[in-house]
């Protein structure tokens, strides 16, 4: 048996007979050839080409080469004869031809001097034709530690395996996490991976073995205190996987639901079903791999995911963030080079020999950010399969969400998904202000187990006695204050039916307002004071209210006169390369430093002092009448608010380049407009007329007292995120100038979405304290008008 250390995989027997691996021993035919010297195999003997010696693994739409000569140009040539694609194999003697079309008869040749090395008779599968017999899972066996998973192209894929007591006690509740971080690195004490100063948790392994053997992910760390059992899985090309790095392709979705059903097969999973879990990437991992449907998939909880990989986070209206997109991707990618990780070698040095050889197609990887240069604009065939918002609706399980509205790296535009799981039997969003991470704060992860409870143990949730003990001072440790478990929500039914019942006849949407100004804990701790629920999203209750510019820098609900002219300002570009930040935002008080608006580089508009409480839910339209002397224009518009005691406490922005203005009007809606991206659509800013360009604002919940100003800035993007920065055009230097019009040019204004009559039931939260949103003093800004 094929084996790694304290491992024990499929028979190699298996893989070998496998129909879906091809390897040199492909018989030597006849065929075209129509290389540089221009002879074909008419021209040619069959003994001018030998037996290849490399080894070719037939996949999706894809063939592999590994073990050929390095530098060796090879080509692969379809049935007919023709060549479709030549490269050259790179310093591991590995290859990947993309994007075949699906086949047999494929050839993959050397192009040099004769005698010629060729593998023929290959086969190309289809996504459709390449789905597995369900004994391809069930012969698979996975023991706890480190294992391999076989997928259906006869890629390897490192996976790792922590039960919460002895295979024999099981069979257990199953979670699974992929993602191409480090899930299946083996996994080891707790305190080896977090500062837990003063804990002595390991006389705590007989009751949490997990804290003895912890998984290399939160989701499992968390899920393993509860009782679980967990998976993590790297994607191919990452870790000891197998196969090449691409972001989100096709066989890293279908990669997906092979593990899900080889773990479902296991005989230590509860009901041969399993849910998915993870934060980020793990989180986003879970809508690609859910929308092919795999049987034994039971439930989803993506958590601080984003809406639109575009939009949302790589291009925020056409405008390339890379402060966190774009070094994301970069760190994802030095991550899948061969032995990326780093922990790979120390099991190749310990005898494992699938992780080494798994390494050499690593260098096939796909450059992510190459491919966002070479894409500039919208095109359906690139963008579709890489945007939620295209495909959840093919998700046919339960579905539960957290999310951050000022989420410092994925972005916080995630709440227009809620109306995109159209398949979902049942779907839920917990929605708030506050930072990336925040997913994993007690209160919202006491509905998370709840979620996984009912799905995957159908058992009235309830927090275990021994976890409520030592959990204060595991979340002190986390978090600097030693924050409870909430009371169990559903402990009080005495029956499962009921108790689940209860938990589906509540509201979809959950908005926990002001994270951080909870009256049990210090200011900064991730608590929320008070909460609403909703059923829709925007809320139903939701009445859009416009506030116009005005000349003299107001902001009112009354139109502008027709000779209130406009206000300038000009690009300032050092914004756009600007940090708000100092240190750590996960503190409770993160060490702010956000920029006041120097003169002359921002329009900014002020309310009055409101008279009433105002709670605003949902997304905002900031509908922009503009020019330019530079014929683009790169906007950046800011929702803050001006308080009574002088503060000024950040709550929202959006983002768009002007010449992208174009709407889809399918999906753009009075509070949120949808811009098509498309180059086709593409206008020139005029610097003479004033065009209207509308900005998004991303979603966002936020509760203004009465006695608080609303404060909006429209200024140079940048200088308003933790980790965002932005590529300007080129175009946007400091001397261009953006002019917006409050007159008969244009009545610039935004549309705000308030829900009428609300009572704030706290007093005004101190500043800072609320989670993810930084305070600033305020101070009074003139604009330039013209």
């Amino acid at each position: 048996m094929l084996r790694s250390p304290g491992l024990l995989v499929v028979p190699l027997l298996f893989a070998v007979t496998s129909p879906l691996t091809a390897c040199s021993d492909n018989a030597v035919a006849d065929g075209d050839d129509t290389g540089e010297s221009g002879e074909s195999s008419a021209d040619t003997a069959s003994e001018d080409y030998v037996a290849a010696e490399f080894m070719v693994r037939e996949s999706v739409r894809q063939l592999h080469i590994t073990h050929a000569d390095p530098g060796v140009e090879l080509r692969v040539v379809d049935a007919n004869g023709e060549e479709v694609e030549r490269a050259v194999v790179d310093d591991l003697g590995s290859l990947i031809f993309r994007e075949l079309a699906p086949g047999d008869g494929y050839s993959i040749e050397e192009t040099g001097d004769f005698p010629r090395e060729v593998a023929r008779d290959l086969l190309v599968m289809s996504s459709e034709g390449s789905y597995p017999d369900p004994s391809f899972y069930e012969a698979q066996v996975l023991e706890p530690g480190f294992n391999y998973i076989m997928t259906r192209d006869g890629t390897m894929l490192s996976a790792y395996v922590a039960l919460p007591g002895p295979p024999e006690d099981g069979p257990y509740p199953t979670i699974v996490n992929y993602s191409g971080y480090d899930p299946s690195q083996p996994g080891g004490s707790l305190n080896d991976q977090f500062d837990l100063e003063g804990l002595d948790l390991e006389t705590l392994c007989p009751t949490f073995p997990v804290i003895c053997d912890a998984p290399h992910h939160p989701s499992g760390i968390l899920a393993g205190f509860l009782g679980f059992a967990t998976v993590g899985v790297n994607m191919r090309g990452t870790g000891c996987s197998g196969g090449a790095y691409d972001f989100f392709e096709e066989l890293q979705v279908l990669d997906g639901y092979d593990i899900i059903e080889t773990i479902a097969a296991q005989d230590w999973v509860l009901g041969n079903q399993v849910g998915m879990a993870g934060l980020s990437y793990p989180g986003i991992s879970q809508m690609w791999v859910a929308q092919t449907q795999p049987p034994s998939l039971a439930a989803i909880a993506p958590l601080s995911i984003f809406a639109h990989t575009g939009d949302s986070t790589l291009r925020p209206g056409g405008i390339t963030n890379y402060g966190f997109a774009l070094n994301w991707a970069d760190n994802v990618l030095d991550g899948a080079l061969p032995y990326g990780k780093g922990w790979e070698q120390g099991l190749v040095e310990a005898g494992d020999t699938i992780c080494e050889e798994n390494q050499l197609l690593h260098g096939q990887y796909v450059d992510v950010i190459q491919k966002t240069d070479d894409h500039p604009y919208y095109e359906p065939e690139v963008f579709d399969p890489l945007t939620p918002l295209e495909f959840v609706g093919d998700i046919d399980v339960p579905v539960f969400v957290t999310g951050a509205w000022q989420d410092e790296q994925t972005g916080g535009d995630f709440a227009p998904l809620f109306n995109a799981f159209t398949g979902s039997p049942l779907v839920k969003f917990t929605m708030f202000n506050g930072v990336h991470a925040d997913g994993y704060v007690p209160e919202h992860l006491i509905y998370w187990g709840a979620f996984f409870d009912f799905y995957l143990r159908e058992e009235i949730p309830v927090i275990p006695g021994p976890l409520r003990n030592i959990g204060p001072a595991l979340f002190s440790a986390l978090l600097g204050e030693p924050v409870e478990f909430p009371p169990d929500p559903y402990a009080m039914y005495g029956s499962f039916d009921e108790a689940f019942a209860a938990f589906e006849a509540e509201d979809p949407i959950k908005l926990k307002f002001e994270m951080g100004n909870s009256e049990e804990y210090s200011e900064g701790i991730p608590q929320s004071a008070w909460e609403m629920s909703f059923t829709s999203w925007p809320p139903d209750e939701v009445v859009p209210e416009r506030w116009y510019f005005q000349p003299d820098g107001a902001l009112s609900t009354t139109a502008p006169l027709a000779d209130g002219g406009a206000s300038s300002f000009h690009i300032d570009s050092l914004d756009a390369d600007t940090s708000i930040l100092d240190g750590d935002i996960n503190t409770p008080l993160p060490p702010w430093n956000w920029p006041q608006d120097q003169s002359d580089t921002a329009a900014v508009f002020l309310s009055e002092e409101l008279e009433t409480d105002v709670v605003m839910v949902g997304p905002a339209s900031a509908d922009l009448w503009i020019r330019s002397n530079a014929g683009e224009a790169d906007l950046e518009v800011n929702i803050s608010e001006v308080r009574p005691d002088g503060q000024e406490m950040y709550i929202q922005s959006g983002w768009l380049r002007a010449t992208q203005r174009g709407l889809n009007s399918e999906k753009s809606t009075d509070l949120a407009p949808v811009q098509t991206h498309a180059e086709a659509d593409v206008e020139p800013v005029p610097s003479e007329d004033y065009v209207l360009a509308r900005v998004q604002v991303f979603p966002f919940a936020h509760a203004f007292r009465a006695g608080s100003r609303i404060r909006i800035s429209v200024d140079t993007p940048g200088a308003s995120r933790a980790e965002w920065l932005f590529v300007l055009d080129e175009t946007q230097t400091d001397s261009t100038r953006i002019d917006v019009a409050h007159g008969a040019d244009g009545e610039s204004s935004i549309l705000l979405p308030v829900i009428p009559d609300q009572v704030i039931p706290t007093a005004l939260p101190p500043c800072p304290s609320l989670r993810g949103q930084p305070c600033r003093e305020f101070v009074d800004f003139t604009n330039t008008a013209i």
